[in-house]
């Protein structure tokens, strides 16, 4: 099976933003099914005979999703996604089989995957599946890009004001912060309005969530 790279995928055109479903499947007559099924929804289709074609595929930064036969000819669909799993790629998948078991089922959804369909499978029921794996990936996307909006406003804040910032999450009002570095309280009050600025932060409850979300250690008060 070809490596799949975690690098970020390649930006479609810009007329292109709407939701992708891939569907690997060796069968043609199933390729050609769903391509026609989640088409006649207004969905965005991609169709693969292999999983060697799909992830020679440029991804798009869309909310996306995999809809993936468990038994290709002569691969494993659970590999592909133990690939998935190892590479840090996070796209939901929804499994289709005509020859699951017990044990593969609980072995694709304990490793994340949407739903597991036998073939031959309800269309609602695919597309239940679907909308709701394109439901999820959109929410992780979103939050990814609202953690890095974060991130860049962190990185703008001047060592100092990152000093400021973190005696302030860590409870310390202006007097005490101004003790601790040795500034006036009208300089920490100044640094700490550009953190809350820079940060859009509009309370100090906020700051400490956005702070958490960061990952930020707090600083060690003198004694």
């Amino acid at each position: 099976m070809s490596s799949w790279s975690n690098s970020p995928p390649t930006e479609a055109p810009a007329d292109h933003k709407e939701p992708v479903v891939y569907v690997v499947d060796d069968d043609e007559s199933i390729r050609l099914a769903l391509d026609g099924l989640l088409r006649s929804i207004g969905l965005r289709v991609e169709t693969f005979e292999s999983s060697q074609q799909f992830l020679a595929f440029p991804r798009r930064d869309v909310p996306s999703c995999l809809i993936l036969d468990v038994r290709l000819r002569g691969e494993s669909g659970l590999a592909l996604q133990e690939q998935f799993e190892q590479s840090g790629v996070r796209m939901p998948i929804v499994f289709m089989t005509g020859h699951g078991d017990i044990a593969m089922t609980v072995k694709a959804m304990k490793a994340g995957a949407v739903d597991f369909l036998a073939k031959p499978f309800r269309d609602q029921d695919m597309l239940d599946a679907v909308a709701t794996a394109l439901a999820r990936d959109g929410e992780r996307l979103a939050a990814e890009r609202s953690s890095a909006v974060l991130r860049a406003a962190y990185d703008s804040l001047t060592s100092r004001e990152r000093e400021v910032m973190g005696f302030v999450v860590a409870g310390l009002m202006n007097k005490q912060i101004a003790a601790e570095l040795n500034l006036s309280e009208v300089t920490v009050k100044v640094h700490r309005g550009q953190v809350m600025k820079k940060l859009a932060a509009r309370s100090v409850a906020d700051l400490v969530r956005k702070s958490e979300t960061l990952g930020i250690q707090l600083p060690r008060k003198s004694s």
